[in-house]
């Protein structure tokens, strides 16, 4: 299980070298202005943002598609049956299956709007060192224990989804076959869940009792502010840019 969000966080491109700050804050901005929008004359703009942006950043598009894959699984699952039951007005009918207009517009928009949004997170995550993008988060205010938990679930979710492969590896030795769904399967794969609950819970409080013995929660706060770089122009230029067109975006919808 493993994340690598900031795999090609080496490239050079000019999301690459625009300053972590203002593009957590620019990028943040265009996120909540494509989740706000609804309107479907909007959508197209969307994507065109995105897709301009993709371009920049130089992020491979297997990368992103390789990222969205199960994130989609879960949406598709979700607005999968609206179509069939959202809306008035009937486009196509077999029997009791009946196509409606509304359910559909609904389904381009979420799809459309979660599409963005996810490739959106991903530039911003995937164009900068993760630990770049803590100290930015720290530096713009965000409380110190939320951007530690961070830190912490980044750095040990592929430890245990490494502890639930050796797991799983083990009970296939042992004659599991996990094809077959019985209530003996269930039974041992509720048993591996508990399992891996009670291990990761067993390892964060051994993390927790470490770090407090390294001093943790007692480091004086002029060490927090480190290691950023200066905003430079062109980086406030971009930031002005991006907030002008998330801006857009809001005043157009509450135009509609």
């Amino acid at each position: 299980m493993k994340l690598a969000l900031d795999r090609y966080a080496h490239l050079n491109s000019p999301i690459h070298r625009w300053e972590q700050r203002s593009k957590l804050v620019g990028l943040l901005a265009l996120i909540f202005a494509f989740a706000l929008v609804e309107d479907l004359v909007l959508l197209p703009g969307m994507v065109v943002v995105t897709l301009v942006l993709l371009g920049l950043s130089r992020l491979p598009l297997g990368f992103v598609l390789h990222r969205l894959r199960y994130p989609g699984l879960f949406i598709a699952a979700v607005v999968i049956f609206l179509p069939f039951v959202a809306g008035e007005t009937v486009l196509w009918q077999w029997g009791w299956l009946t196509l409606r207009q509304e359910g559909c517009i609904a389904v381009i928009a979420i799809a459309t709007r979660f599409i963005c949004i996810i490739t959106m997170s991903l530039i911003l995550f995937g164009t900068a060192p993760f630990l770049t993008t803590i100290r930015a988060l720290r530096s713009l205010g965000m409380p110190h224990t939320i951007v530690d938990m961070m830190l912490l679930s980044y750095r040990y979710i592929e430890e245990f989804g490494q502890t639930l492969t050796t797991m799983q590896r083990a009970m296939r030795l042992r004659g599991f076959q996990n094809n077959r769904l019985n209530r003996r399967n269930l039974d041992r794969l509720a048993g591996l869940a508990g399992s891996l609950l009670i291990r990761s819970y067993e390892r964060s409080q051994r993390v927790y009792e470490a770090m407090i013995l390294r001093g943790y929660g007692h480091l004086p706060s002029s060490r927090e502010r480190v290691w950023l770089k200066q905003i430079r122009p062109q980086d406030a230029i971009a930031l002005g840019l991006t907030l002008a067109i998330a801006a857009t975006f809001i005043l157009l919808e509450m135009m509609r």
